[in-house]
């Protein structure tokens, strides 16, 4: 009997094990003691279990004298070197990319375990999701997807021709909807508040635009929200021709390229009116909603959910006060990165002032309550404002944040991409931008496919040649094009048609670099 101490960080874990293979327990028992570690003591103890054990153990097995003699005349399994590859591998599977690579660390065996092409494609299905793997090339070694994923430092952008494209505008709403792009309303020039509904078909490299025929829907505004739910659209808010804040909801749903929309019942409590607000949905029934412009023109900073009942045919709003909150703004931008919690970014404050403040909501059962994100500086580029408003923030593979665009305090338009990861790298990282250069923009809308590897930008603000009489020379934009993730050596299906990228991504960030190049 051999015992093994462990002080991780201010927690003291002590562990006694029997070391001889003939004196351990069985391999179902085995699995079945870490999964009870697990469920009793969540990831963070399982992630010190096998950084600091796991490693003593192997070595410790390793080291016994009466190991190897006991293991090979009684024909014994040990806990870990010859537990079966499907045990450890669901084992794995629960743990955070660190540990996995903690665990290839112990030993030759583990090392070649960890480097195993299923381990890594259920680990790129976990951490990007299946839409994702469809997407892209299924030659790709597994290992070196996920690692120029994780490290992702560059996109592609081409511009999609089109005909009988929509009026350009902005502060419209642009959804990617059942395998289309569809977009509603906005203001263009002459201060006109629009109330079109437009369906993109995505082809090869042009993009057939088609005006839908909708029934009697929501009027002409601009700064509203629309976000999909499950298979219908729900829209709140927004600004009219003339200049009066909105608060009613609707939802609508497409059938043989008609969409239908109708007011829906929410009951005597709603959200106050307002504009330029955040929104983003939760999950399948429920709707977020931040901010904004209120009747009285000041910023607003409360939260409010949509609760949508079973069958859509009424929803109901809740206020939801917590401490700490963001301060009020309005350009802001929320996302939804999976599971129960939901970024925000940026907008323009009370005092006029752009914001570079990141939170996020957490919608877990119990909590909905907002929590600010803490960087460290040397995950935060130095000498470069990442304050903006009127950008776009929309989610891509792996649950980061592709940030584009906006403008500054000074009203200057930006055409930057960055990717903000919140998860427990918590990094902003700045990303190149390869083919076509889209103009700096604000105000604009983006929406990304189902995989999350495709990003299609619509509209905005943009700054244009300054005509005789006028103050500025701001335009109004109708182009649409499309961001995609730059892989090596990957065929990427982009708008139907199959593009191969030969471009250098920089290797593994962290430790156990070795293990993989």
């Amino acid at each position: 009997m051999k015992k093994i101490v462990i002080w991780p960080k201010n927690i003291r874990v002590e562990i006694y094990i029997r070391v001889s293979c003939n004196n351990w327990c069985k391999t179902e028992d085995s699995t079945l003691l870490l999964t009870k570690i697990y469920q009793r003591n969540k990831p963070s103890l399982l992630f010190f279990f096998f950084f600091f054990f796991l490693p003593a153990l192997v070595r410790s097995m390793a080291d016994d004298p009466g190991s190897s003699s006991s293991g090979s005349s009684n024909g014994e399994n040990s806990l870990i070197t010859d537990m079966s590859h499907d045990h450890l591998f669901s084992i794995l599977l629960l743990l955070p990319l660190e540990s996995i690579l903690s665990f290839a660390m112990t030993c030759k065996k583990t090392l070649l375990l960890t480097r195993s092409q299923t381990l890594w494609k259920s680990i790129c299905a976990r951490d990007w999701g299946h839409s994702t793997l469809d997407a892209c090339s299924p030659s790709l070694d597994w290992i070196q997807l996920y690692r120029r994923l994780r490290n992702l430092d560059r996109v592609s952008c081409f511009n999609l021709d089109a005909s009988d494209a929509p009026t350009p505008r902005a502060s419209h709403s642009l959804n990617f909807f059942k395998g289309c792009l569809l977009l509603f309303g906005g203001g263009c020039d002459g201060g006109r508040h629009l109330d079109d509904t437009w369906i993109a078909y995505l082809g090869k490299r042009v993009v057939n635009w088609q005006r839908v025929a909708a029934s009697a829907g929501p009027s002409g505004r601009f700064g509203h929200s629309c976000v999909v739910i499950g298979n219908s659209l729900v829209l709140f808010g927004g600004i009219n021709d003339s200049g009066i804040r909105q608060n009613d909801t609707w939802i609508a749903q497409e059938s043989n390229t008609t969409l239908s929309w109708r007011l829906l019942d929410v009951g005597p409590l709603a959200p106050p009116a307002r504009g330029a607000h955040a929104c983003s949905s939760i999950d399948n029934r429920r709707m977020l909603i931040h901010g904004g412009i209120g009747l009285s023109g000041t910023r607003l900073g409360d939260t409010w959910v949509l609760y949508l009942s079973e069958n859509l045919c009424f929803g109901t709003w809740h206020e939801t006060l917590s401490h700490p909150v963001p301060s009020p703004r309005s350009g802001h931008t929320l996302t939804s990165i999976g599971g129960s919690r939901t970024v925000l970014f940026g907008g323009r404050g009370m005092g006029y002032e752009v914001l570079n403040d990141v939170w996020y909501f957490d919608s877990s059962e119990g909590r909905l309550g907002w929590v600010p994100v803490l960087f460290e500086p040397r995950n935060v580029p130095g000498g470069i404002s990442l304050a903006r408003v009127g950008h776009s923030a929309t989610l891509i593979s792996g649950g980061r944040v592709l940030i584009y665009g906006g403008e500054d305090s000074y009203r200057h338009r930006k055409d930057d991409f960055w990717l903000l990861d919140i998860t427990r790298r918590r990094v902003w990282r700045r990303v190149k931008c390869e083919g076509y250069q889209p103009r700096s923009r604000s105000f604009h809308r983006a929406s990304a496919d189902e995989s999350g590897c495709y990003l299609y930008v619509f509209g905005g603000m943009v700054d244009g040649t300054l005509q005789p009489a006028e103050p500025t020379g701001l335009r109004f934009d109708g182009e649409l094009f499309v961001v995609f993730h730059a892989l090596r050596c990957l065929a990427t299906k982009v708008a139907g048609t199959y593009i191969r990228k030969m471009l250098a991504v920089d290797g593994w960030c962290g430790h156990c670099l070795c293990l993989y190049v």
